[in-house]
């Protein structure tokens, strides 16, 4: 597993006090476990930071799960990117299939797939796709949050 955690934005600059940026990057494999894994680790990470991880945690499964399998090409893996900056988490997956591109749609109702975006949309404030240098693209979503209370305890904490 190849992970970075840094302190640094994403220009490279260090942000302002008191304005932290929290990140980390995975590449991990385009096959369900790579997608449960994003999962897990993306709730565990936000868990570790004091912050709510319920709504981001729904949100990585949906867009790593797309990767898995519509942004899957044998041997080539996904990266998963969740950025906190101020009171909004930004994620991040990247996969190596730039030419289909991600639409929401709405499934017969007795189908059992086709809903992952269209909970993505209601989950999240705003998501978008980013056209990369071929093959690439990244779908990301934001949310926000509330920030913590001042000087609360953070054991035994409940995501939102």
């Amino acid at each position: 597993m190849n992970q970075r955690t840094q302190g640094i934005s994403k220009d490279g600059t260090r942000p302002e006090p008191g304005g932290t940026v929290r990140n980390f990057s995975v590449l991990l494999s385009s096959t369900p476990r790579g997608a449960r894994l994003a999962r897990l680790l993306a709730a565990d990470t936000l868990r570790s930071w004091g912050l709510p991880y319920e709504r981001a945690s729904h949100v990585v499964a949906e867009l790593a799960a797309n990767a898995a399998t519509h942004g899957r090409l044998p041997g080539r893996s996904f990266r998963l990117t969740p950025y906190v900056i101020g009171t909004t988490v930004r994620v991040e997956v990247t996969d190596t299939r730039g030419d289909r591109l991600p639409a929401t749609q709405v499934p017969d109702a007795g189908a059992e797939s086709g809903r992952g975006l269209l909970i993505v949309e209601a989950l999240a404030d705003r998501w978008g796709v980013i056209e990369e240098r071929f093959p690439r693209k990244t779908v990301w979503a934001e949310l926000g949050f509330s920030p913590p209370e001042p000087g609360s305890s953070r054991s035994g904490a409940v995501g939102d």
